[in-house]
Order: structure tokens, then C-alpha cells, then sequence
């Protein structure tokens, strides 16, 4: 499978440019340069930043440039510590992953997907001189199949604007149910050899978001281990009516190790060597509320797989945000866990 050169090893720093506060404090405060170094030393050789519209306009549309400003120091520490960066569009005026936000419309309006256009050639004019260095990724997780044929033709589109402004640089395009690896088929086909398909993988579900207070019917006290025992989690995602997530009846009785992993990748991993892409996963990883040893394995068996097909990715998440592994309970597991990103 063709790979991603620059961009095969990398953690998100997510909730710095998305998902928290915009003011300057938080900004100046949450990634700096010594984060940066810090990856480094750990043998990456890229972050994913995830961002908002709203750090490059106000709410009219009518662009701003503090989101340029941040991204333009994280492309310079970068650069001084060998680290590439991925920017992920995590949200756009009219969508988001996280429906709380209350974005609506951009799927069902020609005029907010103008908007995304346009917020895309500025950044493609920004960084397009960045061909090896810096990648985009046009929208963080869209949720409805019922949606394809339209995100099949906004990608395009975007694209090929894009292209008058950055013609190398890597692009990574999804596919609904939030990135599903099962979604990739549906995906056109890649527009040139610069394009990138990418996926999420937060499996067993019931192991990586356990008690997240953001799943509907999730039991907040709920617990369960990894690898664990099959049958109780067979037992258990019945219990939480979570069935339509993910249900186990497919798992062997043995439950879960890194083949579990192999079996989920590898028909995406065929599917791009029939296409000429390399296959990214953009984000993975394990919420903070299991324990840190249970987390290495999990890292260990995931990467193996990896290794394994030569897949390219990004875990989440770097700090904070539920899943980062550098937070304090972490420090036990931590200096053996960054060997398995």
C-alpha cells in the first residue's frame, strides 16, 4: 500500500484551535513550542490540529486571521523540530460531528458550501507553498450515509479549488458514520496521487468510551477492561442498549487482540492498493477513565496492525479532551505507551 511519507506517525492536539475556549489565554497557553519538541523526542513526525471556521471568521463569514496566526507558529515549530502538520477542519458554519454545537444546513445549502470553499482557499493559499509539510483535511466526521453522494460531491469540488492554490499538498478525505473505516468504499474514487482516505477507529467501543457522559444511554459508573472477557461484553452492551454501535456477535470467543485489529483494517487496506491511496487513521484512542494498563495494551494491539499494513496515523489525543495520554494517571504507562503510536 502506498505510503504516507511524513505522516505516519502522530497524535492530535485537539481542544487547542477546536472544541475549547477562543480566547487568547487559552490559546498562548494550551500547545507551545515545548509540545512541539516533546513529540519530537517521541519519534513522531506529525500532529493533527484540529480547527474551527471560527478561528478564520466571525459569524457573518467575514474572515479573520487569528486562526492563521496559531497555525503559522505551529507550521514554524514544526518545521524546527521536524514535525509536519495535519490541519482537520473539525467543524464548518452548518455542521459539525457533535450535534450539541447546533451547526445545521451546510449539507442542504449551496451558499454555506460556498462559504467552506472559500475558507479553504485561504487555506490552501496560506500553505500551499508547504507542499511536504503541511496536509489538509476537508471535515471532521460526517455522520449520515444518507449524505454520500452530496460529500462525494462537495469533496471534489473543494478539491479542485484547492489545487489552483496548493496542487501537492496531501488531502484526506472520510466517509460518514464519523469516519467509519466501513464507509471508505463509498468514497470516490481518490482525484490524484496526492489524495489521502482516512478513517476513525475507537474499537471496542464499550472499552474506549466507557462511561463517556456524551453517549446517549452510556451508564456514567460503567466500567469494563481490555482485552477483557467477550461474553461480558456481549452481556454488557445489551444491558446499555448500545447494540446499534457495535455488538461483538462477530468477535471469536478468544476476544480481542491485535488480529481483531488486522481483521477490521483489511479490507480498507485492500481497497486502497486497488486505488493508489494511502489509508490514514486520523484519530484513535482510549478514554481516561480506563485504567492507564489496560490503555497500553490496547495501544499495543492497535499498532500492531498498523505496523502490520503499513498504516499511516494520528492518536487522540496529545492532552486533555477525555482521551490524552499525558495526563497525570497516565505517567506510569506513558514513556512505554508513546512506543506504540
Amino acid at each position: 500500500m502506498k505510503e504516507l511519507t511524513g505522516f505516519v506517525k502522530g497524535i492530535n492536539f485537539g481542544g487547542w484551535l477546536s472544541q475549547y475556549s477562543y480566547d487568547r489565554d487559552h490559546l498562548d497557553s494550551y500547545i507551545t513550542e515545548q509540545d512541539f519538541k516533546t513529540v519530537s523526542a517521541w519519534g513522531l513526525d506529525h500532529v493533527r490540529i484540529p480547527v474551527d471556521y471560527n478561528v478564520f471568521e466571525d459569524a457573518e463569514g467575514t474572515p479573520t486571521d487569528l486562526g492563521f496566526e496559531y497555525l503559522d507558529k505551529a507550521a514554524a515549530w514544526g518545521e524546527k523540530y521536524g514535525v509536519n502538520i495535519i490541519i482537520d477542519l473539525h467543524k464548518t458554519y452548518g455542521y459539525s460531528y457533535e450535534v450539541l454545537y447546533g451547526e445545521s444546513g451546510f449539507f442542504q445549502s449551496e451558499k454555506l458550501q460556498e462559504r467552506f470553499f472559500k475558507l479553504w482557499e485561504r487555506i490552501a493559499a496560506r500553505y500551499g507553498s508547504k507542499r511536504d509539510t503541511v496536509a489538509f483535511e476537508l471535515l471532521n466526521e460526517v455522520n449520515d450515509k444518507e449524505l454520500s453522494d452530496t460529500w462525494n460531491r462537495i469533496i471534489r469540488t473543494a478539491i479542485e479549488r484547492i489545487r489552483k492554490l496548493a496542487p501537492g499538498n496531501i488531502i484526506l478525505v472520510g466517509g460518514y458514520w464519523n469516519n467509519s473505516i466501513d464507509a471508505l468504499h463509498d468514497l470516490d474514487l481518490p482525484y490524484d496521487d496526492r489524495i489521502a482516505y482516512n478513517f476513525h477507529c475507537y474499537d471496542p467501543f464499550l472499552f474506549t468510551h466507557q462511561a463517556a457522559y456524551w453517549v446517549p444511554q452510556m451508564n456514567e459508573s460503567f466500567r469494563i477492561s481490555y482485552p477483557g472477557d467477550i461474553n461480558e461484553y456481549r452481556i454488557k452492551v445489551k444491558e446499555l442498549d448500545l447494540t446499534h454501535i457495535q455488538d461483538y456477535t462477530d468477535i471469536p470467543d478468544s476476544g480481542f487482540d491485535a488480529s481483531y485489529f488486522e481483521g477490521r483494517f483489511r479490507n480498507a487496506v485492500k481497497l486502497c492498493e486497488e486505488r493508489g491511496c494511502a489509508l490514514y487513521c486520523g484519530e484513535y484512542g482510549a478514554i481516561g477513565l480506563a485504567s492507564p494498563e489496560d490503555i497500553l495494551r490496547w495501544y499495543k494491539d492497535i499498532n500492531a496492525a498498523f505496523v502490520k499494513f503499513g498504516i499511516a496515523r494520528g492518536a487522540w489525543a496529545y492532552k486533555k479532551v477525555d482521551f490524552g495520554i499525558t495526563e497525570e494517571k497516565m505517567n506510569g504507562v506513558l514513556p512505554e505507551l508513546v512506543r506504540y503510536l
